[in-house]
């Protein structure tokens, strides 16, 4: 089951990664996103529940930016546009 904590000083939802062969990462997702995209509709315990609700593709999401060499790891709407898209 996926891990997730609010954090209320950054409005994010901060979760692990664990890239192969690698430790683990911790990589964050804003407010934004999780309320715009994955139907968050109220405070930290709604976006966590987005984040839960869809952490295959999150955590698929902050892997690729990880490998990119993002550094760190925080997810926005934009992120996820092609990804959204390609879906449809």
């Amino acid at each position: 089951m996926a891990e997730a904590i609010y954090c209320f000083d950054t409005a994010t939802v901060r979760f692990a990664i664990y890239p192969e062969g690698g430790a683990r990462v911790v990589a964050e997702i804003g407010e934004d996103p999780l309320r715009d995209l994955f139907g968050a509709t109220g405070g930290g315990d709604s976006l966590t529940a987005a984040y839960v609700r869809n952490a295959a593709l999150i955590d698929e999401r902050a892997l690729e930016l990880h490998r990119s060499g993002k550094r760190p790891v925080r997810l926005e709407t934009h992120d996820f546009e092609l990804t959204i898209q390609d879906t449809d």
